[in-house]
Protein backbone atom coordinates (compact mmCIF):
# COMPACT_ATOMS: atom_id res chain seq x y z
CA UNK A 1 0.00 0.00 0.00
CA UNK A 2 2.73 2.15 -0.43
CA UNK A 3 1.21 4.53 -3.11
CA UNK A 4 -1.88 4.84 -0.80
CA UNK A 5 0.15 6.36 1.72
CA UNK A 6 1.47 9.32 -0.32
CA UNK A 7 -1.81 11.16 0.39
CA UNK A 8 -2.23 13.31 3.33
CA UNK A 9 -5.59 15.15 4.51
CA UNK A 10 -6.66 18.75 4.78
CA UNK A 11 -8.07 19.84 7.80
CA UNK A 12 -11.34 19.17 6.55
CA UNK A 13 -10.86 15.62 5.93
CA UNK A 14 -10.63 15.79 1.66
CA UNK A 15 -7.47 14.34 0.61
CA UNK A 16 -4.77 15.89 -0.92
CA UNK A 17 -1.65 14.95 -2.47
CA UNK A 18 1.49 16.99 -1.19
CA UNK A 19 4.00 16.46 -4.16
CA UNK A 20 1.39 17.56 -6.60
CA UNK A 21 0.43 20.34 -4.00
CA UNK A 22 3.81 21.74 -4.13
CA UNK A 23 4.12 21.71 -8.04
CA UNK A 24 1.00 22.66 -8.65
CA UNK A 25 1.22 25.75 -6.76
CA UNK A 26 4.46 26.63 -8.38
CA UNK A 27 2.53 26.29 -11.80
CA UNK A 28 -0.42 28.54 -10.36
CA UNK A 29 1.71 31.14 -9.09
CA UNK A 30 0.33 33.62 -6.78
CA UNK A 31 -2.42 35.14 -9.00
CA UNK A 32 -3.31 31.50 -9.65
CA UNK A 33 -6.14 29.23 -8.29
CA UNK A 34 -4.50 26.67 -6.59
CA UNK A 35 -7.32 24.51 -6.32
CA UNK A 36 -8.15 24.60 -9.81
CA UNK A 37 -4.63 23.26 -10.35
CA UNK A 38 -4.61 20.35 -7.92
CA UNK A 39 -8.36 18.99 -8.92
CA UNK A 40 -6.59 19.03 -12.44
CA UNK A 41 -3.63 16.93 -11.33
CA UNK A 42 -6.37 14.78 -9.17
CA UNK A 43 -8.36 13.87 -12.42
CA UNK A 44 -5.62 12.96 -14.28
CA UNK A 45 -4.19 10.96 -11.26
CA UNK A 46 -7.94 9.37 -11.10
CA UNK A 47 -7.55 8.98 -14.86
CA UNK A 48 -4.47 6.96 -15.10
CA UNK A 49 -5.68 4.78 -12.22
CA UNK A 50 -8.97 3.97 -14.17
CA UNK A 51 -6.83 3.25 -17.22
CA UNK A 52 -4.66 1.58 -15.43
CA UNK A 53 -7.22 -1.24 -14.26
CA UNK A 54 -8.85 -1.07 -17.73
CA UNK A 55 -5.56 -2.08 -19.27
CA UNK A 56 -5.07 -5.11 -17.25
CA UNK A 57 -8.62 -6.13 -18.16
CA UNK A 58 -8.54 -5.36 -21.63
CA UNK A 59 -4.98 -6.06 -23.06
CA UNK A 60 -4.86 -9.03 -21.30
CA UNK A 61 -7.66 -10.39 -23.54
CA UNK A 62 -5.18 -8.73 -26.40
CA UNK A 63 -7.67 -5.62 -27.20
CA UNK A 64 -6.15 -2.26 -26.19
CA UNK A 65 -8.31 0.30 -24.56
CA UNK A 66 -9.35 2.40 -27.54
CA UNK A 67 -10.53 -0.95 -29.30
CA UNK A 68 -12.23 -2.15 -26.31
CA UNK A 69 -13.97 1.38 -25.85
CA UNK A 70 -14.69 0.96 -30.04
CA UNK A 71 -16.58 -2.87 -29.27
CA UNK A 72 -18.38 -1.68 -26.20
CA UNK A 73 -20.02 1.20 -28.41
CA UNK A 74 -20.47 -1.16 -30.66
CA UNK A 75 -22.19 -3.67 -28.58
CA UNK A 76 -24.40 -0.94 -27.52
CA UNK A 77 -25.76 -0.47 -30.82
CA UNK A 78 -28.77 -1.47 -32.68
CA UNK A 79 -26.80 -1.10 -36.01
CA UNK A 80 -23.68 -0.55 -37.20
CA UNK A 81 -21.77 2.98 -36.33
CA UNK A 82 -19.76 4.94 -38.86
CA UNK A 83 -16.04 5.66 -38.34
CA UNK A 84 -16.89 9.58 -38.51
CA UNK A 85 -19.68 8.57 -35.46
CA UNK A 86 -16.90 6.34 -33.35
CA UNK A 87 -14.64 9.05 -33.51
CA UNK A 88 -16.55 11.64 -31.96
CA UNK A 89 -18.17 9.42 -29.88
CA UNK A 90 -13.97 8.95 -28.45
CA UNK A 91 -12.77 12.20 -28.89
CA UNK A 92 -10.35 10.95 -31.45
CA UNK A 93 -9.27 11.25 -34.75
CA UNK A 94 -11.26 9.02 -37.64
CA UNK A 95 -7.66 7.87 -38.33
CA UNK A 96 -7.29 6.89 -35.39
CA UNK A 97 -10.69 4.73 -35.23
CA UNK A 98 -9.94 3.39 -38.67
CA UNK A 99 -6.55 2.07 -37.48
CA UNK A 100 -8.77 0.38 -34.72
CA UNK A 101 -11.16 -1.24 -36.79
CA UNK A 102 -8.82 -2.74 -38.94
CA UNK A 103 -7.14 -4.41 -36.23
CA UNK A 104 -10.61 -5.47 -34.55
CA UNK A 105 -11.70 -6.74 -37.88
CA UNK A 106 -8.93 -8.51 -38.49
CA UNK A 107 -9.30 -10.58 -35.18
CA UNK A 108 -13.00 -10.90 -36.04
CA UNK A 109 -14.71 -9.09 -33.57
CA UNK A 110 -15.20 -6.02 -35.76
CA UNK A 111 -16.57 -6.19 -39.21
CA UNK A 112 -17.31 -3.24 -42.38
CA UNK A 113 -20.71 -3.57 -43.69
CA UNK A 114 -22.49 -1.16 -46.16
CA UNK A 115 -24.44 1.96 -44.70
CA UNK A 116 -27.90 1.39 -45.67
CA UNK A 117 -28.44 5.38 -45.94
CA UNK A 118 -25.45 6.15 -47.80
CA UNK A 119 -24.11 3.85 -50.82
CA UNK A 120 -20.55 5.68 -50.45
CA UNK A 121 -20.42 4.94 -46.41
CA UNK A 122 -19.77 1.82 -44.70
CA UNK A 123 -20.55 1.07 -40.98
CA UNK A 124 -18.34 -0.79 -38.22
CA UNK A 125 -20.35 -3.33 -36.61
CA UNK A 126 -19.86 -6.08 -33.50
CA UNK A 127 -19.57 -9.56 -35.41
CA UNK A 128 -21.41 -12.78 -32.97
CA UNK A 129 -17.34 -13.24 -31.97
CA UNK A 130 -17.09 -9.44 -30.47
CA UNK A 131 -19.98 -10.00 -28.47
CA UNK A 132 -19.12 -13.22 -26.97
CA UNK A 133 -15.98 -11.06 -26.03
CA UNK A 134 -17.84 -8.42 -24.56
CA UNK A 135 -19.91 -11.04 -22.56
CA UNK A 136 -16.63 -12.63 -21.36
CA UNK A 137 -15.33 -9.33 -20.27
CA UNK A 138 -18.44 -8.25 -18.34
CA UNK A 139 -18.16 -10.55 -14.95
CA UNK A 140 -14.36 -9.15 -14.69
CA UNK A 141 -15.16 -5.13 -15.40
CA UNK A 142 -18.27 -5.20 -13.15
CA UNK A 143 -15.75 -6.61 -10.35
CA UNK A 144 -12.89 -4.23 -10.94
CA UNK A 145 -15.70 -1.62 -10.90
CA UNK A 146 -16.62 -2.31 -7.69
CA UNK A 147 -13.50 -2.80 -6.12
CA UNK A 148 -11.89 0.69 -8.10
CA UNK A 149 -15.21 2.52 -6.34
CA UNK A 150 -15.27 0.75 -3.47
CA UNK A 151 -16.41 3.24 -0.58
CA UNK A 152 -18.17 6.14 -2.72
CA UNK A 153 -21.86 6.24 -1.96
CA UNK A 154 -24.40 6.40 -5.04
CA UNK A 155 -24.78 9.81 -4.87
CA UNK A 156 -21.19 10.50 -4.55
CA UNK A 157 -21.00 8.57 -8.15
CA UNK A 158 -23.21 10.55 -9.53
CA UNK A 159 -21.50 13.84 -8.34
CA UNK A 160 -18.19 12.61 -9.58
CA UNK A 161 -19.52 11.40 -12.64
CA UNK A 162 -21.22 15.48 -12.98
CA UNK A 163 -17.99 16.78 -12.36
CA UNK A 164 -15.79 15.06 -14.41
CA UNK A 165 -18.76 15.31 -17.24
CA UNK A 166 -18.97 19.27 -16.85
CA UNK A 167 -14.97 19.38 -17.17
CA UNK A 168 -15.46 17.89 -20.20
CA UNK A 169 -17.72 19.95 -21.60
CA UNK A 170 -16.16 23.24 -20.31
CA UNK A 171 -13.01 21.75 -22.60
CA UNK A 172 -15.18 20.73 -26.02
CA UNK A 173 -17.01 24.77 -25.38
CA UNK A 174 -12.54 25.94 -25.11
CA UNK A 175 -11.99 23.94 -27.83
CA UNK A 176 -14.71 25.33 -30.37
CA UNK A 177 -13.92 28.65 -29.44
CA UNK A 178 -10.61 28.33 -30.59
CA UNK A 179 -10.90 26.46 -33.72
CA UNK A 180 -13.31 29.82 -34.26
CA UNK A 181 -10.64 32.04 -33.64
CA UNK A 182 -7.27 30.03 -35.69
CA UNK A 183 -5.77 29.13 -32.34
CA UNK A 184 -5.18 25.23 -31.38
CA UNK A 185 -6.57 24.05 -28.02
Amino acid sequence: MKDVDIYEHDPDGSLYDPRARTAMGRLAGHDGDLRAFEASAAVRTAWHAVERMRAHGSEGRGVSAGALDLLIRLDASERGISIGELARAAGVSSRNVTGLVDTLERDGLVRRVPDPGDRRSVLAEITPAGSEWIEAFRKPSRLAMKALFQGFTPEELVVLRDLCLRLAANQQRLAAHLRQIGSQP
